[in-house]
């Protein structure tokens, strides 16, 4: 088939990250065509290549990859049918290896787990929870609570079960397929974080773009 008939249909993610310094066309968006040398020929163009020591971040305009296929191949067309600018992030693997990595992981965990029990301590304390079981105590059983009892225990335990739903998981298991109300606010964070990261390189001229 010539290229004057072929038809590459491209889909692009917002935000990739690669592994890699070198960025090429397969590496931020999936390519589809008829004619599968045009397809390889676009999925190995390079688009860019972080320098060590430079920003981890880049924009790339699609307009800039359709450029870079339709010289490559003359008389393909290209048909996007994903986003209009792709965030590419590198991850350099080899420095997130090691003792250190394992330090950081151990120092987030206990960071939530005991800033989480500070919060939920503290909020107990603020509305008086104990006063409140005592009051309930006292007015069912018609005398004074001597200790904790069945209400704190049972509390607690719906305490410890209505985290474990709200996150959806038991230990590295998911309860449902459904996500969590914190995926889900992540996610519109991730699109909000992008879109301005976007905006910024627009603004400042550092948009891999059509010249």
């Amino acid at each position: 088939m010539s290229t004057n008939s072929a038809t590459i249909y491209l889909k692009a993610e917002q935000n990739v990250e690669v592994q890699e310094p070198e960025v090429c066309v397969k590496d931020i968006a999936t390519l589809t065509c008829s004619d599968s040398h045009i397809l390889a020929k676009a999925k190995s163009l390079r688009l860019w290549k972080f320098q060590t020591g430079e920003r981890k971040r880049q924009v790339i305009s699609i307009l800039k990859v359709i450029e870079e296929i339709e010289k490559a191949c003359p008389g393909a067309s290209v048909e996007n049918l994903g986003e209009t600018d792709v965030v590419v992030e590198w991850i350099d693997v080899d420095r997130h290896k090691g003792v250190v990595q394992w330090c950081k992981l151990a120092f987030v965990a206990l960071i939530s787990f005991f800033g989480t029990g500070f919060t939920i301590m503290a909020f107990h304390n603020d509305i008086g929870i104990n006063n409140v079981f005592s009051k309930i105590y006292e007015m069912i059983m018609g005398a004074p609570s001597d200790g904790y009892g069945v209400l704190e225990l049972a509390y607690s335990v719906g305490l410890a079960v209505g985290i474990i739903v709200f996150f959806n998981h038991i230990g590295g298991r998911r309860i449902t397929k459904d996500p969590t109300p914190i995926e889900v606010e992540m996610r519109i964070y991730e699109k909000d974080v992008n879109q301005s990261l976007i905006a910024t390189a627009d603004r400042e001229g550092k948009t891999i773009d059509v010249s």
